[in-house]
């Protein structure tokens, strides 16, 4: 007679669990079909149920209720209202002591014109004041060195170029980078600082002169100044006039155009732009009158641009300096930009 198949056995270990399974579900199919409302003989589904492990008498007598929901559920997931652990409450309680007690130690409460002190007398405008005040008096040899110092001799002497290198790289970051950009190559309507093209020019007494004093702008009387006509606003020229001249502009350039319309182009720009942007369309310094025939324009050199710039004119405004920063900030900031790799 063959052997029976230990796979069927009772006796084997693994299959006594199956079997126990089944047998618990054949159970529950049974007290179902006996009982359709579907609470099983002698079991009371509204008792507490017995959660964890019970290790004793008193243990096993432990009866733990359900937690109740908050009444918020989301695409079937309820929210319960456990508490929160003892360990965080108490961590939370003791930030809201600290932060009421920081008030009273501390400078925090506003009032009308100024703020309470704290009980430590902290004021952190006077500590502020002080330490510049100390990093002044520190620098003040050699900040007294650069503002006598002649504008081109500063990068020749090694203590003051290095001195004046760092403090306008960081009067450039404070004042400068918003317009021209952290790194000096500005944007659309701001002049790029590491080339070689310059507007009002770039030498160190070119670059001085702008910073103290600024352009276009009605704060300071000695503010470079110039005014492009607005000439199709204004009606200084028709609309085929200006067609031209943008046809001329984009030939000086070297872009692609309209041969005819330059050509006649070529007669309204002597007529109307040499004055400021030279009979070459080179431009002038003197004027802040940009150079026509590169590839660098400050507000775009595509056709429609060009004839914004005409019709509607460019008013660039910088302000001054002069009242913001002192004499050495100045000179400081003049030489770091000098030394960018544009500088004349």
């Amino acid at each position: 007679m063959a052997d029976k198949d230990d796979h069927d056995s009772p006796e084997n270990p693994d299959n006594r669990i199956k079997l126990e399974r089944m047998a618990a579900d054949d159970e529950a199919k049974k007290q179902i079909l006996e009982h359709p409302s579907g609470e099983p003989e002698g079991k009371n589904l509204h008792e507490p149920m017995r959660v964890g492990p019970r290790t004793g008498r008193q243990r096993a007598s432990r009866m733990v209720d359900e937690v109740s929901s908050t009444g918020h559920e989301w695409d079937g997931i309820t929210e319960y209202d456990n508490p929160m652990p003892r360990w965080w409450l108490w961590t939370f309680y003791l930030t809201i002591v600290w932060a009421i007690a920081y008030t009273f130690f501390y400078p925090a409460w506003p009032l009308i014109n100024s703020a309470t002190q704290g009980l430590l007398g902290t004021n952190y405008r006077l500590e502020l004041a002080q330490e510049i005040e100390r990093y002044d008096a520190a620098n003040a040899d050699i900040q007294g060195r650069l503002v006598m110092a002649d504008l081109n001799e500063i990068a020749q002497d090694p203590e003051l170029a290095n001195y004046a290198g760092n403090a306008g790289r960081a009067v450039f970051a404070t004042w400068c980078a918003q317009c021209h950009g952290s790194g000096a190559a500005g944007s659309k309507g701001y002049p790029n600082l590491l080339d070689n093209e310059w507007l009002w020019g770039g030498t160190m007494e070119d670059i001085h002169l702008t910073v103290t004093h600024g352009i276009r702008n009605t704060d300071d009387p000695d503010a470079r100044y110039s005014e492009m006509p607005r000439f199709g606003a204004d009606e200084l020229l028709d609309r085929q006039q200006i067609d031209q001249v943008v046809e001329y502009v984009l030939a000086l350039s070297g872009q692609d155009h309209v041969a005819a319309k330059a050509a006649l182009g070529e007669e309204v720009f002597a007529d109307n732009c040499v004055a400021c942007h030279g009979e070459d369309g080179t431009g002038d310094q003197m004027q802040g009158a940009p150079n026509l025939t590169d590839a660098v324009w400050l507000y775009g050199g595509d056709r429609q641009t060009i004839h914004d710039s005409v019709y509607y004119a460019r008013f660039g405004v910088m302000p001054n300096w002069s009242t913001r920063l002192s004499e050495a900030d100045i000179r400081a900031v003049t030489h770091y930009v000098h030394s960018l790799g544009g500088g004349e």
